[in-house]
């Protein structure tokens, strides 16, 4: 019994865990857009849309396919 409840205790730690890393991630991934995307074009606009409604799916696809390509073209 003992054993059960540790075994819970520990997976509520590891869930929570990670979803908070989510969570900053995801949040990291809007600053990041919001203060380091070009603003001549729709880009800047269309990204934090794309993060802040698909959520964690769109952080990382910012993080791996656009994040990349801005840090190449501008340097930062």
């Amino acid at each position: 019994m003992v054993g059960a409840s540790l075994l819970l205790i520990f997976l509520f730690v590891i869930v929570g865990g990670l979803g908070l890393a989510a969570i900053i991630f995801w949040i990291w991934m809007i600053v990041d857009c919001a203060t380091n995307e070009p603003a001549e074009r729709n880009d800047k606009v269309v990204w934090i849309l794309i993060i802040v409604l698909t959520h964690l799916l769109g952080a990382i696809l910012y993080f791996l396919i656009r994040r990349p390509q801005r840090i190449k073209e501008t340097g930062k």
